[in-house]
C-alpha cells in the first residue's frame, strides 16, 4: 500500500459517487474502482486552476466509466465549477469562451451553469446550452435524453448618455485636441494646473468616439467578463478606465499567477485615463511602451505566456511641475528649475515619444467663467469626427493612429509647403522619427477633418501646435 508523507497509509481520495450523482433513485452511479481524484494529482497546475474544469473532468470520468454516452459529447464544449451537492456553479470568462469558440470556426455547442450561458448567448451564431445540476447534464447525455435547454441572451438595454463637452465652459484649444483624438484614435497628454478640468476633458472622449461595432463590444465585454467585472448595463459603451496612480505595472498591464489582464486590456476599445501621470510608477509606465505601439500584450511566466488584446485610447494629465502652478496666470509658481526638471524627468524620453498629442490646459478665470455661453454639446463634435474616421477606414482600413511607418507615403500625402513645414519644424525641434511619424499622422487627421484630401501646411501647423511638450521653467 502507498505511504503517505507522514508515513500513514495513503488512502485514495475519490471513493465515492459523483457530487449529487447516484443520490436520487433512478440516477446514474458513478462506480470509481479505476478512477480517483489521484489521477489528477500529477497534472500541471496551469491545466487544472481555477474551477471552470470541474463539469470537463466530471463528465470525462462519466463516459470514461460508461454512464453518459461519449458520443453525444462530441461537438460539445463545456465549462462549470461544481459544488458538493453536484450544482453547476458560475464562472468566469462564459463571454471570452463563446467568443473564442465563434472566431476558431468550431461548429460545437457550449454548456455552461445556467447562471453564466445568458452571457455567453450574447455570442450570435453560437448555440449555448445551459444546466442548473451535474444531474441534469448526466440525464440529457444518455443515448435516449433530451437536449439542454437552449439560452436567451440577455437583453440589451439602451446605453446611457456618456457626460456631455457642453458641460465644459471655455477650453477651445483642448477640446479642439479631443477632437482630433477621437477622429484619429490618437493618444493625448494633458498638462496644466490643478482645477483646469483635464479630468472633466478625458471623461468626456469616450461620448465623442464612433459607436461601437458589435464586434467591438463583444470584444470589450470578453474582457470584462474574463475579469469578472462584465456589467449589461455598459454594453455597447466605450470602457474608460482611470485606475489610481498607486497601481503597480501588474495592475496596469497585466500578470500574475496564473496571468490575468490588466488596465490596458479592460479598457479594450474604450479609453485608458492616467491621472497625475508622473505619480505612476516608473515600470508601471515604462510597460505601456509596448502595447502603445502594438495593441496586444503579451506576458510570460516560468510555465506559460498569455497574451492579451490591449486595443486602448491612452489619456493622462498631469500638473507641469511639483506645485501645479508652473504657467498659471492666477498663482505664482513656488518651485525650482531643478525641481521642475526632476519632476518631469519622471517620464522619459522614450515614453512621450510614443503620445501622439501633448498640449496645456490653461487656467479660465473666475469672471469669465460666469459670462461664458455653454460651448458646443459632444454630439455635434462626435459627429465630425466619426465622418473623419469613415474616411481614413475607408482609404486605409484602420485609424490614422494605427497606419504603420511603410503606410504613410501612400496615406499621409503632403503638398510641397507642407513637407517643407514638416521638415524644417523636426529639424528645429530634435524631433526623432517616431515623434516625426506621429505628427505626419496627427496632420493626416486633421485633414481628415477638414475632408481634404492631400495634407496643406495649415494642417502640419496645427498638427506641430497640438504636440508642443511640456511647460519649461523658463516658459
Amino acid at each position: 500500500m502507498r505511504q503517505s508523507c507522514s508515513g500513514e497509509p495513503h488512502r485514495p481520495r475519490t471513493r465515492a459517487p459523483a457530487p449529487g450523482v447516484g443520490a436520487s433513485a433512478g440516477a446514474p452511479e458513478l462506480r470509481p474502482r479505476e478512477y480517483s481524484s489521484d489521477n489528477f494529482a500529477n497534472i500541471n497546475p496551469p491545466v487544472k486552476e481555477g474551477g471552470r474544469f470541474d463539469l470537463p473532468m466530471a463528465l470525462g470520468l462519466l463516459a470514461a466509466n460508461g454512464q453518459v454516452d461519449a458520443a453525444r459529447l462530441a461537438g460539445l464544449e463545456c465549462a462549470g465549477e461544481l459544488s458538493l451537492a453536484g450544482e453547476l456553479r458560475p464562472v468566469r470568462g462564459a463571454l471570452a469562451m463563446a467568443l473564442a469558440l465563434r472566431q476558431a470556426g468550431l461548429r460545437r455547442e457550449l454548456l455552461l451553469p445556467a447562471a453564466s450561458a445568458a452571457e455567453a448567448a450574447l455570442v450570435e451564431g453560437l448555440v449555448v446550452r445551459e444546466a442548473r445540476h451535474l444531474l441534469d447534464v448526466v440525464a440529457a447525455l444518455q443515448p435516449e435524453g433530451d437536449a439542454l435547454p437552449r439560452a436567451a441572451a440577455l437583453p440589451r438595454r439602451p446605453p446611457a448618455d456618456p457626460p456631455d463637452l457642453a458641460d465644459i465652459k471655455g477650453q477651445a484649444g483642448p477640446k479642439r485636441a479631443l477632437e482630433v483624438a477621437a477622429a484619429g484614435g490618437h493618444s493625448l497628454l494633458m498638462s496644466g494646473p490643478p482645477g483646469t478640468g483635464k479630468s472633466m476633458l478625458a471623461q468626456r472622449l469616450p461620448g465623442l468616439l464612433p459607436p461601437m461595432t458589435d464586434d467591438d463590444a463583444l470584444a470589450s465585454a470578453a474582457v470584462l467578463s474574463l475579469a469578472g467585472q462584465f456589467d449589461l448595463a455598459r454594453w455597447g459603451l466605450r470602457p474608460f478606465r482611470a485606475p489610481h496612480h498607486s497601481a503597480s505595472s501588474v495592475a496596469l498591464v497585466g500578470g500574475g499567477s496564473p496571468p490575468r489582464p490588466g488596465e490596458i486590456s479592460l479598457a479594450q476599445h474604450g479609453v485608458l485615463f492616467l491621472d497625475e501621470l508622473p505619480e505612476f510608477p516608473r515600470a508601471a509606465l515604462e510597460a505601456l511602451r509596448e502595447p502603445l505601439e502594438t495593441g496586444r500584450i503579451l506576458i510570460s511566466r516560468a510555465a506559460r505566456q498569455a497574451e492579451f488584446p490591449a486595443r486602448f485610447q491612452l489619456v493622462a494629465a498631469m500638473n507641469p511641475c511639483p506645485c501645479g502652478h508652473l504657467g498659471n496666470p492666477l498663482r505664482a509658481c513656488r518651485c525650482t528649475p531643478d525641481q521642475i526638471a526632476r519632476y518631469q524627468g519622471r517620464l522619459s524620453g522614450p515614453f512621450l515619444d510614443r503620445i501622439d498629442l501633448l498640449i496645456e490646459v490653461t487656467a479660465v478665470p473666475p469672471r469669465d467663467l460666469q459670462t461664458m455661453a455653454p460651448g458646443e454639446p459632444s454630439a455635434a463634435v462626435a459627429a465630425r469626427a466619426s465622418a473623419a474616421r469613415r474616411r481614413a477606414l475607408s482609404r486605409q482600413g484602420v485609424a490614422n493612429a494605427q497606419l504603420q511607418p511603410q503606410d504613410l507615403t501612400a496615406h499621409a500625402v503632403l503638398e510641397p509647403a507642407a513637407r517643407t513645414l514638416l521638415e524644417r519644424s523636426a529639424e528645429r525641434l530634435g524631433w526623432s522619427a517616431r515623434s516625426f511619424h506621429r505628427v505626419l499622422r496627427v496632420a493626416r487627421t486633421v485633414a481628415d477633418l477638414a475632408g481634404a484630401e492631400g495634407i496643406g501646411a495649415g494642417h502640419v501647423a496645427e498638427a506641430i501646435q497640438l504636440r508642443r511638450g511640456l511647460p519649461s521653467a523658463g516658459g
